[in-house]
C-alpha cells in the first residue's frame, strides 16, 4: 500500500472535526490534533483545516516515521497505529511482533527482521499486541468500542 491510498483509508477512521472532552488529544480535524497542527505550522481554526493540509502533516510525521513504504501489506496497520497511538508506540508494537528490541526506533535490526518476516502473520501478531495494549488504557471504557471496530476494519484489508 502506498501513502495516498493509506491516507484515504485512514480518513474513514479519522475524518472530520472532533473536540470530545474525554479525548486527551483535544480539538482535532482529520485526526490531526491542534497541538500537532500548530507545531507543524498550521495556524488556522481546526475546523478549517483541509485534507491536503492534514495529508502534508501525516506523511512525514506518521507514514515516513514508521517506514510505511517498506512495510508492504503491513503498512496500513502500522500507519493507523502510529496515528492512533503515536509513531514510537506503533514501532514498539512492530518490534515486539518481530521479536527484536523494542526501542521505538526503526534501525538496521528492525529493517532486517521486516525483510525476513511473513507479513500476513506479522499483521496478526501486531494487531494482537496493539489491541492488548489498548484494552489496558484508562480511556478504554470511553473509546474502546470504537478502537476495536477500527482495528477490526483494518483486519479486513
Amino acid at each position: 500500500m502506498k501513502f495516498d491510498e493509506a491516507f484515504q483509508r485512514l480518513l474513514g477512521s479519522e475524518g472530520g472535526y472532533s473536540n470530545d472532552p474525554a479525548d486527551s488529544g483535544g480539538e482535532t480535524m482529520w485526526g490531526v490534533t491542534k497541538r500537532v497542527a500548530q507545531a507543524n505550522g498550521y495556524q488556522g481554526a481546526m475546523h478549517d483545516m483541509t485534507q491536503d493540509q492534514a495529508k502534508a502533516i501525516y506523511k512525514p510525521l506518521y507514514w515516513d516515521a514508521v517506514c510505511g513504504d517498506q512495510l508492504g501489506d503491513l503498512a496500513f496497520h502500522v500507519f493507523d497505529a502510529a496515528v492512533n497511538s503515536g509513531p514510537a508506540q506503533a514501532v514498539r508494537w512492530l518490534q515486539q511482533s518481530l521479536g527484536v528490541a523494542d526501542d521505538g526506533v526503526i534501525g538496521p535490526a528492525t529493517r532486517a527482521a521486516i525483510a525476513q518476516a511473513d507479513t500476513a502473520r506479522l499483521a496478526r501478531v501486531f494487531t494482537g499486541n496493539r489491541l492488548d495494549f489498548m484494552t489496558g488504557l484508562a480511556t478504554w471504557p470511553n473509546f474502546g468500542k470504537g478502537w476495536a471496530r477500527r482495528i477490526a476494519n483494518n483486519l479486513r484489508i
